[in-house]
């Protein structure tokens, strides 16, 4: 679990790092003067600054005066943060300050944070399929090599042996009465020859042995016995480097139509009072399911990462206040008005829009924290031991 804390730790930083870096780079490169670039967070270890033209390393946390940008390694390892000249409105008069630019070019410079975390959710997936990425079987793979084929489940019906036994999606069949399959359609047969006979199912789930007897019932749905399950041979795909790079932005653009859909499921749903029907992880969520998915292998992993920063990318870019897509609303407003609003006025609105986000997080975490209390307190145990 310590482990699983540590990689959490890893791959936030990287996501919040890379974020930051696209509005330092951006806001460098359109001449807007970015007081101090940090990895990790506050205080500050040390740095470097520059006096008459010259690097200098210095120790310590403080106020320092720098000709351009301070680089520095701060004590909190999580992420890095950018500092930019006149992003609270201030320093008007300058040049070099992001208060002063014109509406496209502070638009480009909140924007570049989201950016950037898309194109990293594309290397990630290139670098995995690659490597080689988890798909169906279904023969019209055009890949280079196909290693660990299984049989999966990938759906399971409601009010079925198989959802009252308690398998999931994602549970990988070994045997059924210690007889192995390679083919979806040899399990289907054989299932419908047990018609109320108890068969033991040995699948492997997340790594982990399990063991269930099942008794087939003749399906609804097919009018054959079976448990209730879909099924799909999959097995580990990879492909030369230049079809890598092509389903890796395929795979990104279709992630991201999957999560604006179910953004707006959730929103709708939320709405009109019907259930959200899906899972809301904060924080301890999400660590708890890197740890799982990193049991999976570094491909799941690459996988897994390229999500968190896809997802993170289009939650920041909502047009809620205190994220950057917010700031960028009120840029269209001010393009519209052909003034900017009221600076107390939007740090007002800023304020309350993080304030909430904090109360929203708070509450996603406490349902983390029960719903994963075991693994928590298995944790604790560890640390003070």
């Amino acid at each position: 679990m310590l482990t699983t804390l540590i990689l959490f730790i890893v791959i936030l930083g990287v996501l919040v790092f890379v974020h930051e870096f696209g509005h330092f780079y951006t806001a460098k490169k359109l001449g807007v003067k970015s007081d101090e670039f940090g990895f990790g967070f506050p205080p500050r270890m040390f740095g470097w600054k520059k006096i008459n033209g010259k690097r200098k390393f210095f120790w310590g946390n403080g106020e320092v005066e720098s000709e351009d940008t301070i680089y520095s390694l701060n004590w909190i390892p999580i992420g890095g943060f950018v500092k930019i000249k006149g992003e609270d409105g201030e320093d008007k008069s300058d040049k070099d300050s992001f208060a002063s630019q014109k509406i496209w070019k502070r638009t480009a410079i909140l924007s570049a944070g989201v950016t950037m975390n898309v194109v990293l959710c594309m290397i990630l997936l290139m670098f995995a399929f690659g490597l080689g990425a988890p798909q169906v079987i279904d023969g019209t793979n055009q890949a280079s090599k196909v290693t660990d084929e299984k049989i999966q489940i990938l759906s399971i019906l409601n009010e079925t042996p198989a959802s009252e036994a308690g398998l999931v999606m994602g549970d990988v069949i070994v045997s059924l009465n210690d007889k192995t399959f390679s083919e979806v359609q040899a399990v289907i047969d054989y299932l419908g020859d047990y018609e109320g006979q108890n068969v033991t199912v040995n699948i492997s789930r997340l790594g982990e042995a399990k063991t269930f007897e099942i008794a087939p019932v003749i399906l609804e749905q097919t009018g054959t016995a079976g448990f209730g399950i879909g099924l799909a041979k999959t097995g580990i795909v990879s492909y030369p480097w230049y079809q890598a790079i092509w389903l890796g932005i395929k795979g990104t653009f279709l992630m991201f139509i999957q999560i604006i859909v179910a953004f707006y499921t959730v929103i709708k749903n939320a709405i009109i009072h019907q259930p959200i029907g899906v899972d809301v992880a904060g924080p301890v969520g999400i660590a708890v399911l890197t740890g799982q998915v990193a049991r999976m292998g570094i491909v799941y992993l690459l996988q897994f990462t390229a999500l968190l920063s896809l997802n993170l990318a289009i939650i920041n870019f909502l047009p809620i206040p205190a994220l950057d897509g917010g700031r960028v609303l009120f840029l269209i407003i001010e393009k519209i008005r052909g003034k900017a609003a009221n600076e107390k006025v939007e740090q007002v609105v800023h304020t309350a829009g993080f304030m909430l986000l904090m109360v929203l997080i708070v509450v996603v975490t406490g349902k983390d924290i029960w719903n994963y209390k075991d693994s928590i307190f298995d944790l604790w145990q560890r640390i003070i031991s």
